[in-house]
Parts: C-alpha cells; structure tokens; sequence
C-alpha cells in the first residue's frame, strides 16, 4: 500500500527508519510480531503528516481489497457486507487458522438488531481498531453499498475493544 498510495522510496525510508527485526521482509507464509507494523505506520504518519488512525484506516480498506482479490472463494456466493462480516468468524478464520494454526486472531461478534442494522464487535489484543475500521468500509465500498457506520470504543487493558453499528441507509427515491 505504501509503495502505490505515496512511493517505493517512502516504503524505503520507513523501513530503514523502523530498526525492525526482520529487516522489512515479509512472506505470506510468515507471521510476524505486530510491534513491527506499529512502528512502520508511525514512520509513516511523521513522514506524511498523517494521523496513525487515519493511516491504519486505509490500510484495512487497502486490505480487504487485497483479500478480495487473494481469496475469491471467500467472496463467491456473498452479496453484501452484512453477509460478509456474519461469516467472518467462523468460517474465514477457520480457514485461516488451517494456514497458520498460531495466529492470534481477532474476535469478530454479530448481532442483527433489526434487518438493516447490523452489530459488529471487534476485540484483539492488537491496538487495530483503525483497521478493523477500515476493513468494514472497504467491505462496503466492495459491496457497492450505502451504509452507516457508527463506532463505540470500550476501554481494555490492552489491545482493541470496539463495536460498530452498521446501518443500512434506505436509498434515495427521485419523485
């Protein structure tokens, strides 16, 4: 995302900026401390001016994105956000937990409070908020949809406790 969105140089310079213990590689295969993002997303905000929310925001739009096109068998037969994020628990982190038996997954809870609205509380023990924030709106630019969405933080310890109520808007009719 930082290559695209600013530049292969500003992905340079953070990465040399972050005394990160992998030295910036990465493989799809590996898992990886999340102290290390921490510090790339900081590097980033001083060096653009962007707040760390707001960064961690677009990376989980970025994200599901990435996913979309990553893993289509995920998105085959789903025609909604709600219908997305209802099978986000329990049938995508299985799969994932198959890929990598010791990940440390985020909790994702669903509740329908009526037909168009949606509850959707998030915990980990990340400080990742920001981009569960962002996965939802990606997932709702993904969908094509017009939705609400309202964010409650809860305090914790450590980590993230959110809950986020998404609300279908009615559409618009032209008399």
């Amino acid at each position: 995302m930082v290559e695209s969105t600013f530049s292969p140089e500003m992905a340079d310079q953070i990465i040399d900026a972050s005394d990160l213990s992998t030295g910036g590689a990465y493989t799809c295969v590996g898992t990886y401390h999340h102290d290390e993002m921490v510090r790339l997303v900081v590097q980033l905000g001083t060096r653009t001016g962007i707040p760390v929310p707001a960064l961690l925001h677009a990376f989980g739009k970025h994200l599901l994105g990435r996913f979309a096109l990553m893993y289509p068998k995920h998105f085959a037969g789903r025609t909604s956000t709600f219908d997305l994020l209802e099978v986000l628990d329990n049938k995508i982190h299985v799969e994932v937990r198959k890929l990598y038996p010791d990940a440390e997954l985020p909790v994702f809870d669903h509740t329908f409070t009526a037909p168009d609205t949606m509850a959707f509380v998030y915990r980990s023990k990340r400080p990742f908020a920001d981009l569960a924030s962002g996965l939802i709106a990606g997932c709702i630019d993904h969908f094509d949809e017009r939705i609400e969405v309202k964010r409650e933080d809860y305090p914790c310890e450590s980590g993230s406790h959110s809950r986020f109520v998404l609300q279908k808007m009615a559409d618009a009719t032209v008399p």
